[in-house]
């Protein structure tokens, strides 16, 4: 039969997981070891984590190793190649992680306090453009004592440092094997994360199995998996129903979801659907250098014809919800500005806006959107874009895509004058949903200059107290509100597709929605 997993049964999945350790399921295949194959659509633009603030994090966080990390139900970083980590002063400007003992890559190369000062000041040396280098503005330089204590010396205080640290792109990377300022070009990886990778096709596959020289908080309910990568969510369908692969993360559209929710189909009997509630989130990006998306009344215009709730019933039938904030729900620090802001859709008061401003004739703006990343519903999503803009007879809006790797050429070098952007939280924080997307170095390569935002970003990360800062967040969010340089369309649920034999599903995705495949595991046969 078909079994559908949601919120509501996260209980019941907890009471199974107690009985699997009882004996009703196997973590273990007594006639083997255990082999997994998992299909997804987020393939690793590079392999160096030096080089990767994007989704590439999927596979490093299963391949390497941080000094802490974000265990399934963490909502504060925890300790992984760290022993322990703490501030050292009052002001959050010092921070110290004594290492655990005996830690090693893949390769028996040492991971000691200056392999880990080699990884992070690479990151800052190489600083690739777009890179994860813009997550490090507040380090100062970093400090050895002895093999196991490494010293972070801030410029200002930043309580966010310890959820940095526990991000994929600040892994421990073998000094041998990662050059200290360029990134690696063998097109192989090295480190100490829960599993090794055996081999690498880009386009096809990336082979894993089990670290025996891993220690860290992981433990391990498989013994390999087999990271296959799709470029068409309807092919990687058809691989699960025939048994190609085990499992699904990343990738489904709209339409295949909401058929694996119905069931009733015999090909569909023996799959499972675990869906969980998402922080990542979909928005736009104005380019200020173009000549009509600069213009401040033109985003404002945009912002006042969008109907988001047309744009997910028609694109995501369901499987995802309207956003009115760059934070969003389930994150402290959400909002509801947006909405506050412009209210319902209006075609009048945007007539206004626009007329306010002296123009008069329809606006000609071409809309960017990548063909693989984000699932194939992006495509219907844009289509229904243009539709509400077009039709309000304000705008004529072109469509143009490009699959990833070169649409993420194309912003980065500013040729895009509107452009979609998905964002996976980095770590649950509301700092994170706004931070990387201002300054002169940002996620977008579009430079935002706000002093309003960086004043509330630097007075936020005083406070230890993450609770404690909704003032700050919520000055930042009105001047985004105000500037529409970003516009936040929808919030996404993450959905786990699986056959019925998979157990796991349930705590497989950490508090970054990025899956933990060790998670995963066959159950054993009745």
């Amino acid at each position: 039969m078909f079994y559908r997993t949601s919120l509501q049964a996260v209980a019941a999945l907890a009471s199974i997981s107690l009985l699997a350790g009882c004996g009703l399921f196997s973590d273990g295949d007594a006639e083997g070891e255990q082999k997994l194959s998992v299909g997804t659509m987020s393939e690793p633009t590079t392999l160096d984590p030096a080089a990767a603030w994007d989704g590439s994090w999927e596979l490093f966080r299963n391949v390497y190793q941080t000094l802490l990390s974000f265990p399934t139900d963490s909502t504060t970083p925890q300790p992984d190649a760290a022993k322990s980590c703490r501030f050292t002063d009052t002001g959050n400007q010092t921070f110290q992680c004594e290492l655990r003992e005996g830690l090693e890559f893949s390769n028996g190369e040492k991971l000691d306090a200056a392999a880990v000062k080699h990884s992070i000041d690479r990151i800052k040396k190489i600083d690739v453009e777009g890179g994860p280098n813009g997550l490090l503005g507040s380090l100062a330089k970093v400090e050895t004592t002895g093999d196991r204590i490494v010293t972070f010396r801030l410029n200002a205080a930043d309580a966010t440092f310890p959820f940095i640290l526990a991000t994929p792109a600040m892994a421990m990377v073998p000094p041998k094997l990662y050059p200290a300022d360029k990134l690696r070009e063998d097109g192989k990886l090295t480190g100490s994360g829960p599993y090794a990778m055996d081999s690498y096709k880009k386009g096809d596959r990336a082979v894993l199995s089990k670290n025996p020289k891993y220690q860290g908080f992981a433990k391990l309910k498989n013994d390999a998996v087999t990271i296959r990568y799709f470029s068409e969510s309807e092919v990687m369908l058809d691989a699960l129903k025939k048994k190609q692969i085990d499992a699904i993360n990343r990738g489904l559209n709209a339409q295949e979801i909401v058929e694996l929710q119905q069931g009733g189909k015999p090909e569909l009997d023996h799959l499972q659907l675990v869906e969980t509630v998402g922080a990542d989130i979909r928005y736009l990006v104005f380019n200020p250098s173009d000549p009509m998306a600069g213009k401040l009344a033109v985003r404002r215009a945009v912002a006042q014809v969008v109907d988001r709730g047309a744009l997910v019933a028609t694109a995501y039938k369901g499987t995802a919800e309207p956003l009115y904030s760059m934070v969003p729900k389930g994150i402290f620090g959400h909002t509801t500005k947006f909405y506050d802001r412009f209210g319902e859709p209006d075609v009048a008061k945007a007539k206004d806006i626009l007329e306010d401003a002296g123009i008069t004739e329809p606006v000609p703006l071409t809309f960017w959107y990548t063909t693989d990343r984000y699932g194939s519903s992006t495509k219907d999503e844009f289509a229904e874009l243009k539709r509400q803009l077009d039709g309000s007879g304000l705008f004529t809006i072109t469509l143009q895509s490009k699959p990833w790797t070169e649409y993420q050429e194309g912003y980065k070098k500013g040729e895009y004058p509107v452009f979609g952007r998905g964002w996976f939280p980095d770590f649950p924080d509301p700092d994170n949903f706004i931070a990387p997307f201002v300054g002169e170095k940002n996620a977008l390569n579009t430079p935002y200059k706000s002093p309003e935002i960086a004043q509330a970003l630097q007075e936020s990360r005083r406070e230890s107290d993450r609770a404690a800062v909704a003032k700050q967040f919520d000055a930042a969010q009105e001047v985004l509100v105000d500037d529409v340089r970003l516009l936040p369309l929808w919030q996404g649920k993450v959905y786990i597709a699986a056959s019925e034999e998979i157990g796991g599903g349930e705590r497989a995705m950490d508090p970054q929605t990025i899956m933990q495949v060790w998670e995963l595991y066959r159950k054993a046969s009745w």
